[in-house]
C-alpha cells in the first residue's frame, strides 16, 4: 500500500477493481482543513481517463508490472500474433493495446508487452523503426521553396510525409510515438 503523497507520474495502482496508471498529480492544502491530492488516472485494460480527489491520509494498493520483450509475428484475423523471447510461447493480443503505434508494425519487430501477472496491458513499440517505402509520387524539380513534402505508403501500411526527394524503394527512419519522418535509413 502507498499513501496517495507518494504518487506520481507513471505510478500504477490498483483501485476500483481496475488496474490504473497516475497521469497527473497535485498536493492542495487548504486554508483551515486538510490537505487533498488530486490526481488524473489512466485505465490501463480500458484507456478511460478519470479525475480523482483525495484525502492526503488515504492509501492505494500499488502493483507491480513488467515489460516482457517479445517478437510480433503476424496479424491473424483483427489480433496480432506475438512469441514470448524467453519461453517460445505465442500470445494473441488485440489491436487496442498497440494503440496508434500498430500502424507501423511489421513482422518479425521486436516488442516490449507490459504484462500484470499473466494479463497483457499495453504493446511498447521502439521509439524509431525503418520501413520501406512502397509507394509516393516523384518529386517535382524546382518545387522545394520551402523543403516541400507529399506522402509516402511504407511497407506497413502507415501513410507519413517525407521530402520530395524520398522515391519508391527508399528505407527511411520514422518515430512511433509522433509518425513522422525522421531521416534515411
Amino acid at each position: 500500500m502507498i499513501s496517495v503523497t507518494e504518487l506520481r507520474n507513471g505510478t500504477k495502482v490498483e483501485m476500483d477493481g481496475g488496474l490504473w496508471e497516475c497521469l497527473d498529480y497535485s498536493h492542495l492544502k487548504m486554508g483551515r482543513g486538510g490537505a487533498k491530492v488530486v490526481t488524473k488516472f489512466r485505465n490501463m485494460e480500458t484507456g478511460s481517463i478519470v479525475d480523482r480527489t483525495f484525502n492526503s491520509t488515504e492509501k492505494l494498493q500499488d502493483i507491480y508490472v513488467e515489460g516482457k520483450p517479445m517478437q510480433y509475428l503476424y496479424k491473424d484475423g483483427n489480433d496480432y500474433m506475438f512469441m514470448d523471447m524467453e519461453t517460445f510461447e505465442q500470445l494473441s493480443l488485440p489491436p487496442l493495446l498497440a494503440g496508434d503505434a500498430a500502424k507501423f508494425m511489421k513482422e518479425n519487430m521486436d516488442v516490449e508487452v507490459t504484462m500484470y501477472g499473466d494479463k497483457a496491458l499495453k504493446i511498447t513499440l521502439p521509439n524509431q523503426v525503418i520501413l520501406q517505402i512502397v509507394e509516393t509520387d516523384p518529386g517535382v524539380r524546382g518545387d522545394t521553396v520551402s523543403g516541400g513534402t507529399k506522402p509516402a505508403k511504407l511497407e506497413s501500411g502507415a501513410t507519413v510525409q517525407v521530402p520530395l526527394f524520398v522515391e519508391n524503394g527508399t528505407s527511411v527512419k520514422v518515430d512511433t510515438r509522433t509518425g513522422e519522418y525522421l531521416s534515411r535509413a
